[in-house]
Formats: structure tokens, sequence, C-alpha cells
């Protein structure tokens, strides 16, 4: 899928604010052990095969956008960027980063300084949410989570992005949080299969709270779920936490089926 694309390369003139009839976005998922970036055409295909590179833990913003900038030096020109973040943001800032281990995050205007670096316009948002505008519906009350180094959560209402709520830091059981109760650590520590007992209670548990009609779990650790899914809980793949930064300048997902 490497394929390349004629449009301006990112160091190039072009005023953030023009943007092509056809634009491509540079998708960029931020996760709490990877960060993967690709290409993504209009109508949410990829463009080129991911980089990847492991996520600088504990270092301060700085260091994540020089990473970012190295990281996407060979995939090509895009006209725009969206950048899953794994945390609450808000206007493009950082609100919280609980799984990065640096606070210094808090209150960084992580898209002003991409947009800057990258001379293009840069939409941030939760990676939950990003994933979830790559997998629902559009239709109904969907939500998504995601089984990586903690629990990320985003609600939608037909194809809408609810506000970002924090479910991975909330109490899960007893004294754990989610990120906790069915994070990474929580499937080292407790094994596969009380690991997966906790995902199966997380669902019911967010069955009783958001009384959704569709969720979607994605994450790094999707492939550890070894129950049988309800008829309205879906998997999905990776790659929708890049797919999806296309309908963060859509504003709606389109309805589907």
């Amino acid at each position: 899928m490497d394929h390349p694309h004629p449009h301006t390369a990112p160091t190039g003139d072009t005023p953030p604010d023009l943007v092509a009839s056809d634009p491509v976005t540079l998708g960029i998922d931020i996760g709490g052990s990877h960060i993967k970036a690709a290409l993504v055409a209009p109508d949410s295909a990829l463009l080129t095969n991911y980089e990847r590179i492991t996520t600088p833990i504990g270092q301060p913003p700085a260091v994540i956008v020089d990473a970012i900038s190295a990281l996407i030096a060979p995939l090509g020109g895009f006209d725009r960027v969206s950048v899953g973040f794994p945390g609450a943001t808000r206007g493009g800032t950082v609100l919280t980063a609980p799984n990065l281990g640096n606070l210094s995050w808090h209150g960084f205007k992580l898209a002003d300084h991409l947009a800057a670096r990258l001379r293009r316009p840069v939409r941030l948002a939760n990676d939950a949410t990003v994933q979830g505008l790559g997998a629902i519906a559009g239709r109904g009350l969907e939500c998504t989570i995601t089984l990586g180094t903690g629990m990320g959560f985003a609600l939608f209402m037909d194809g809408q992005a609810a506000p970002h709520l924090e479910l991975g830091q909330h109490v899960a059981f007893k004294k754990r949080s989610y990120d906790h109760f069915v994070g990474h650590d929580a499937l080292l520590r407790d094994g596969l299969k009380k690991w997966n007992k906790h995902v199966l209670r997380t669902i019911d548990a967010l069955r009783v709270l958001v009384n959704f009609d569709l969720m979607f779990i994605g994450g790094g650790n999707v492939s550890a779920i070894g129950f049988a899914l309800p008829a309205d809980v879906h998997l999905v793949s990776n790659e929708t936490g890049i797919t999806g930064g296309v309908r963060l300048w859509d504003g709606v997902v389109p309805r589907r089926g």
C-alpha cells in the first residue's frame, strides 16, 4: 500500500487553512505502548502501511512531537492531520495523559505544536473517540472501548461524538479503576481467564450505564478476548484508530446500512 501521493509535502509553504478538495489525512494514533501513523484517503481507505515506533513513556511532550516528526517522514505528502491521544483533550489541548508518565502533558497545546511542526491543520481527540469514528454505524447510541495499556471509552449519538468521559480512571471494582481492571497490567497480573471475566463484567456494567445500541471493542489486547460476544458487541481492527481520523473533519459519521 505504499503509494506516492501528489499533494504538497508536509514541509511545504501551503497555509494551514487551505485544504485540497480531496484531502489526504495523516492519521496518528498515540498509544501507551506505540505511536502509529499512516495516510488515509477521504473514503477512509489506507493509502500507506503503518509506520510505528515505541512510545517514549515518561518523556516530555516535545520528545513525542520530535518522534512523530521523524516517524512520518517516509509517508509522503498530506493535507491535514488527525491525532488520537490516550487521555482527555479539549480544543486541541491535552487535559490528562494517565498512561504517558509525565505531568507536563497537562495543558500542553499538542494540536498547535504539531501544526507548527508539520505545517498542516491538526485536529486532536481522545484515541477511543477516533477509533469509534472509524467503526460506528452512525445511528442510535453507540460506544467504543479500547483495551490496551489502559481502557479507553467513547460515546456517540447518531454519529456525533459526545463529550469525552475518562471512564478508564473511574472505579470498576473495589479500589481498582477500569485501567487497572482490564488494562494490560491486569492481563499480565491476573492471567487470561480472569482478565476475560473482567472484560465481560465491564461490558455488562456499561450496558447498564449506557444502554448502548452497539458497542465496539478495539485496542492492542482485543485479540486476547476468548468468550462469545453478545450480538450487539463487535470487535474492530486497530486500523480504525487511524482511519477514524478522517471523520474528525466531517463532524458526523454518515449512517451505514
